[in-house]
């Protein structure tokens, strides 16, 4: 089936949500969240968009982006080549690191454009990551209210606290108050299809999956590190991506490795 023509949006402003390949993780340390960060400052230097918000997950990154006089198409392309070089580089890996297309909504009016801030920076209570926005520090809400210096010059958060008032300060308290408001904001999302039809539902469940399996080898799980078990570990890795929903991270931590090694094994 053919593909939908984007919507374009009139007053050149756009929602956007980029996603894993696969629905894998596409940041498995701090590191790799900074580096998006200093892409996104590297890619406006020359000031032909703005971007007004964003929020970075394991596997997906929220964006508020006003085209300017790029195109939406163009400016996504130049951040995720950017960043899919860079991971793939340190993690040595080849193909695609983001599911191909994009997604985005248009934002046409002011109250729609300070909902979907909203929205964004609420990402992370939405998924109880955090009790409050403020407290996730991979979001743009702290540069908002006067923090998170190291992502300074990433975004123009200017013209989103200028309709809140013309006095910094109390542009600053207004949007805090607004960002706190109890509300209905939907917007676009992925559907989480990777949690349909899994035979493992928790780390309870794969924890006991794993000792069946290794029960099977005669290998306990402190021996899957040694090379002559690389091949159980490596079909013990991908059984686990494909039977539970269970992150990267989570499948990682269980087993004992580094995050690079699960993201590697395919």
């Amino acid at each position: 089936m053919p593909r939908g023509s984007r919507k374009k949006s009139e007053s050149k402003m756009y929602h956007v949500m980029i996603r894993g390949n696969e629905r894998k993780e596409i940041f498995l340390d701090d590191d790799d969240k900074l580096r998006f960060i200093e892409i996104l400052k590297e890619k406006k230097q020359d000031k032909k968009y703005s971007i007004y918000a964003y929020c970075l997950m394991d596997n997906h990154v929220h964006l508020l982006v006003n085209e300017g006089n790029e195109t939406i198409s163009q400016i996504m392309k130049k951040i995720n080549i950017s960043y899919a070089y860079y991971f793939n580089k340190k993690y040595s890996r080849i193909g695609h690191l983001f599911q191909d297309r994009f997604k985005s909504e248009a934002i046409e009016d002011e109250g729609y454009l300070l909902s979907a801030v909203r929205y964004i920076h609420n990402n992370p209570v939405k998924a109880h990551i955090v009790m409050q926005a403020e407290d996730y520090k991979w979001s743009s809400y702290g540069l908002y209210v006067g923090k998170c210096q190291y992502a300074k010059d990433s975004i123009d958060e200017e013209f989103i606290l200028g309709i809140f008032s013309c006095e910094r300060e109390k542009a600053v308290e207004l949007f805090k108050e607004f960002s706190r408001q109890e509300n209905q904001d939907s917007f676009i999302e992925y559907k989480e299809e990777e949690k349909v039809n899994k035979t493992i539902q928790n780390e309870q469940e794969a924890k006991e999956y794993i000792i069946e399996q290794l029960r099977k080898h005669n290998v306990s799980l402190e021996e899957i590190t040694n090379v002559a078990n690389i091949r159980i570990r490596n079909d013990l890795i991908v059984k686990l991506k494909n039977k539970s929903s269970l992150s990267v991270r989570q499948i990682a931590e269980i087993l004992g490795i580094g995050r690079n090694i699960v993201q590697r094994v395919q």
